[in-house]
């Protein structure tokens, strides 16, 4: 016999030598959710070791990522106020806005991409304006836009929109540049799934919707040809990042997306799926660590540049990545 593979698996010296994936820290992205109040540190039930912060407990949680080498978060509001016109989204003193200045004025080399979306922030836990019991595409590029541009404005490092309204890349890239912010990257939700793995996020973000679902205007998973439609048109209106979401159920279309873009691609390992590796840890059904790093091996294969991970933080104490 004159080829045998294994004779490059000897050893871990050899295998780590001859490794086509690796992860690191720099690729990873940190979700977190911002509140309002003082010394608020909520877990979130459906999400073990994740949690809701204040201001104030946000950025004593930021403080302990020096050490461990995570650069990036993105962050999401929950407010106080929710309405019909989601104004809380675009409130200059909104929880978002106060946040990311504050954590850029005690740690301005965190990296602070913020998430634009609307359901947080509307009274019926929809993506944008209701007209017919349907979201109203085109108004609600308006405030998508409004939205971005005071997140810019109060130090956002990038914006991220994941509302999957048609022309939304467009609209913001207008915005941002017509109030001076030519140089604010665009992360494009490109193509998000109408996915049953959000359940968690929910939860965590007070966003469900009051009635419906978000199935006319979240793709439907049953689809890949349209989610390369959708990388196609998010890059034709100048995303700098593309996004496949949810990761794991989705790695097909990662790998269509890295393809065919000439741009950086991401991956959202979204909640239902850290909750299932938690969940299945926690009763002694799999080797989480084990798990966590193939995942994240998984996606970087597939050809994810960005990984956003609820596991990021465990990541890099644990040093899954070696």
């Amino acid at each position: 016999m004159l080829i045998r593979p294994r004779r490059l698996r000897q050893n871990e010296t050899i295998r780590n030598m001859i490794a086509e994936t690796s992860v690191s820290a720099d690729c990873l992205v940190y979700p977190m959710f911002v509140v309002e109040g003082e010394g608020v540190k909520e877990e979130i039930p459906s999400m073990p070791n994740q949690f809701r912060f204040s201001i104030d407990a946000l950025l004593k949680e930021i403080a302990t990522f020096g050490p461990l080498g995570l650069k990036s978060i993105l962050l999401f509001g929950i407010p106080d106020h929710k309405d019909e016109m989601a104004t809380s989204a675009y409130d200059e003193n909104g929880i978002v806005q106060r946040a990311v200045r504050a954590i850029k004025a005690k740690f301005s080399e965190i990296y602070v991409i913020c998430d634009v979306c609307l359901c947080e922030y509307m009274s019926h836990g929809h993506c944008g304006i209701i007209k017919d019991n349907d979201v109203d595409n085109d108004p609600t590029l308006e405030l998508l836009a409004k939205t971005a541009v005071s997140q810019a404005a109060a130090g956002a490092d990038m914006v991220a929109p994941s509302d999957m309204m048609d022309g939304h890349i467009t609209a913001i890239r207008e915005a941002l540049d017509a109030a001076g912010f030519t140089n604010t990257p665009i992360m494009g939700y490109s193509a998000k799934f109408a996915s049953a793995y959000y359940g968690p996020f929910r939860d965590a973000a007070d966003s469900a919707p009051h009635f419906g679902n978000r199935k006319t205007y979240q793709m439907d998973v049953r689809n890949g040809r349209e989610a390369m439609h959708e990388v196609e048109l998010d890059l034709e209106e100048g995303a700098d990042i593309v996004m496949v979401k949810p990761g794991l159920a989705f790695l097909d279309v990662l790998s269509g997306a890295a393809e065919i873009s000439n741009v950086p691609v991401a991956v959202y390992n979204v909640s239902g799926e850290y909750s299932m590796v938690k969940a299945a840890g926690k009763n002694g059904w799999i080797d989480e660590n084990a798990i966590i790093r193939e995942n994240m091996i998984a996606f970087k294969r597939a050809g994810a540049d960005i990984i956003i991970t609820y596991h990021a933080k465990e990541i890099l104490e644990k040093g899954l990545l070696k």
